[in-house]
């Protein structure tokens, strides 16, 4: 029994270690260290080379790094297998802890108050109330769903869009087309945790970002084309967006030229808001592999 790693990103020794805890017989191919194809039949990937995964005649499924699929979706030869996604506990508080630090930042206004400081200024403002601070959240997944819970317990306002009705106690809920411009004119705080599909391409786009209350503040931790750069830049410098938080872009590393790099309304991350844990989620992956195997 083989299984291909294949990424860029991932510590192959520690993620070899930890799904050997569980698998002890595990065959583990490095890629492009392969050897014969046909003896791979499980993949574990992240933006694997497309058409490399048609290669392999007895692969019988595809495991994501991560919670996202659609790096896997992108290539348009993908052999007909199940492709899993990552649940992890620990990937889903990790970016909660990333929303609510970003919300805050903003919410009690900590740029302003480091400004402040470098000029040696004493300046008073009052506390902003979390009763009258409305934060949407789009997407209501796992993810969506425990931040919106976090925040929900700190006193925020939450509203929630997602593509099909979901009811999440305390959450005003939003669905579908028809929902989507009243969720986006409530929300003071966005935080985008959509997944990247054909419907959610440049859902954030000049017209929609015209749509959120002016100074509103945007977090995106979903994926980077859920957002039009430019039309993001040009709300910034109107004053319209008063912040954008970017872990995300549309190609990652963010080149050195990027407008983002220097904006001074932009924050960028490097795309670290949370990572899979391999400790904690390849008990899982194990667990996957052996239903695989009884079918």
């Amino acid at each position: 029994m083989t299984l291909l790693f294949m990424s860029k990103i991932h510590n192959p020794a520690v993620w070899t270690a930890a799904l050997r805890h569980h698998l002890p017989d595990l065959e583990i191919a490095i890629w492009p260290e392969v050897g014969d194809p046909s003896a791979v039949e499980f993949a574990l990937v992240w933006s694997p080379k497309p058409g490399e995964l048609r290669r392999y005649p007895n692969l019988k499924a595809v495991f994501s790094f991560g919670a996202g699929v659609e790096h896997i979706f992108a290539d348009a030869e993908l052999p007909p297998v199940p492709v899993v996604k990552v649940v992890d506990a620990r990937l889903t508080k990790g970016l909660t802890e990333y929303v609510l630090l970003h919300v805050l930042r903003q919410h009690r206004r900590l740029d302003l108050m480091r400004r402040a400081q470098d000029q040696a200024r004493w300046i008073g403002f009052a506390t902003p109330d979390t009763r009258n601070t409305t934060v949407g959240i789009m997407g209501l997944g796992e993810i969506g769903r425990d931040a919106a819970f976090a925040l929900v317990h700190l006193g925020f306002r939450v509203a929630g869009w997602s593509r099909t009705p979901k009811d999440v106690p305390g959450v005003e809920g939003f669905h579908g087309p028809g929902g989507l411009d009243a969720f986006l004119k409530l929300s003071r705080f966005l935080v985008c945790l959509l997944p990247l599909t054909p419907d959610t391409r440049g859902i954030l786009n000049r017209e929609r970002l015209a749509l959120l209350p002016r100074g509103a503040h945007l977090i995106n931790a979903g994926r980077g084309p859920l957002v039009v750069d430019e039309d993001l830049i040009a709300a910034l410098d109107s004053g319209h967006i008063a912040s954008a938080t970017l872990d995300v872009f549309h190609r990652e590393p963010l080149p050195p030229a990027h407008a983002f790099w220097s904006h001074p309304k932009v924050t960028v991350t490097p795309h670290n808001a949370s990572d899979t844990v391999p400790d904690s989620v390849a008990a899982q992956i194990a667990d996957n592999i052996r239903r695989a195997k009884r079918g």
